[in-house]
């Protein structure tokens, strides 16, 4: 069974740690795009930020294997 990972502001993911969600903290569009890539094979689920989606564009939805299942919190 893999982890789930947060991305997103400090303030929007923060709390999903309480339910042992890996958090990476990313306050803009560039510290968004390194959590994504830095995350370890083992992350089977991301919950993004809307910003954090923005951010990302089509990295989430592009082609690949083993890539993450991802959804996007609502604001």
């Amino acid at each position: 069974m893999g982890t789930v990972a947060a991305i997103g502001a400090r303030a929007d993911v923060t709390g999903l740690a309480l339910a042992g969600v890996e958090v990476r903290v990313a306050e803009d569009a560039e510290a968004v795009r390194r959590a994504w890539r830095s995350l370890p094979g083992t992350v089977t689920l991301v919950v993004l930020t809307q910003a954090a989606a923005g951010a990302l564009g089509a990295e989430t939805t592009a082609p690949a294997p083993n890539r993450p299942l991802t959804v996007v919190m609502s604001s």
